[in-house]
């Protein structure tokens, strides 16, 4: 399988989801080898604006002519803010998964040990490595 391009800022889920921090909001979105094997996505379910979720819990669906996935958030808080450019455009993130992001979440308290469960990039990319044989 091809090397995946990895944001080095983010942090990585076994579920394919990445979380970027940005100005103290965790930005989330699905990896690059996730949208490979997904294909050409067509569809994104996004969770609704104001919900409050816990790290590992389903939020939203992305749909690919080969499956439907669900999406999970990687941090606990409350989402406040959707990508809404993907319900129209959902093809942008097999192009850019790393700036087509689903949804921002205003972490809770327990955001340093939500992060530290999950994977660095190199950690994920090993993962991926493994997955893929």
């Amino acid at each position: 399988m091809a090397d995946h391009a990895l944001d080095s800022n983010a942090k990585y889920a076994k579920t394919h989801e990445w979380v970027r921090l940005e100005d103290g909001t965790a930005v989330v979105g699905i990896s690059d080898a996730a949208q490979d094997l997904l294909s050409d996505i067509v569809y994104v379910e996004l969770p609704e604006t104001g919900r409050t979720v816990q790290a590992g819990e389903q939020v939203a669906v992305v749909e690919s002519v080969k499956a439907a996935e669900d999406i999970y958030a990687p941090v606990a808080g409350t989402i406040i803010e959707v990508n809404q450019e993907l319900e129209s455009q959902p093809e942008q993130i097999n192009g850019t998964p790393y700036a087509a992001w689903f949804f921002k979440i205003e972490p809770s308290d327990s955001l340093e040990s939500d992060l530290d469960a999950l994977m660095t990039p190199d950690a994920y990319a090993q993962f991926v490595a493994k997955e893929s044989h």
